[in-house]
């Protein structure tokens, strides 16, 4: 499962390319018209909880905050808990933190300490997957609890960022890969 084509590639009807945003150069897959249709986020969420549900998660980790959009729904679809991984101040109990690069930037992502049990499968969710660097963060957090991380399941990937690379081989699925 390392590889497909796109579990979904249909959805990608309702992604809405932004040339130049967030600055000159990148072209920004906006999710906000998947979002505004109740019929494309049940379907995007339902599409997520196959694959999601065959590597046997005992819960669900998403990134702030459009990780929580389809990360939280799917916990509840799965009947299982969701572990918000946030940004730097926002979580009010003790953290482990880990700071990451953008392809146009830089970041830190925190999680609470005891999010998960050792040895709790958990499946990272996000709605996009560029160049790795924030998945990444997210997973090696997640292992700092003593989690044992199944895989990663994107509604977007941007193929020609290599992102996958940066997950070493870690079971990875997306819904909609874009190919520029």
């Amino acid at each position: 499962m390392s590889e497909d084509a796109g579990l979904a590639p249909g959805l990608g009807r309702w992604l809405r390319v932004v040339p130049d945003f967030p600055q000159p150069g990148i072209r920004f897959q906006d999710i906000t018209p998947l979002l505004q249709d109740p019929g494309a986020l049940r379907e995007t969420v339902a599409a997520l909880a196959g694959p999601a549900a065959a590597l046997r998660p005992t819960a669900i980790a998403g990134v702030e905050s459009r990780g929580f959009l389809f990360g939280a729904p799917l916990a509840e679809r799965l009947g299982l808990g969701f572990l918000p991984v946030r940004k730097p101040g926002k979580l009010p109990w003790r953290t482990f933190r880990e700071s990451y690069t953008l392809e146009y930037g830089a970041g830190t992502l925190e999680l609470h300490q005891d999010a998960a049990d050792a040895g709790q499968r958990v499946l990272l969710v996000d709605d996009l997957l560029a160049s790795g660097g924030t998945a990444a963060a997210a997973v090696t957090l997640l292992r700092r609890t003593g989690a044992e991380v199944v895989g990663c399941g994107f509604v977007v990937e941007l193929a020609a960022l290599a992102g996958r690379a940066q997950l070493h081989g870690m079971p990875v699925f997306s819904l909609v890969r874009v190919a520029d």
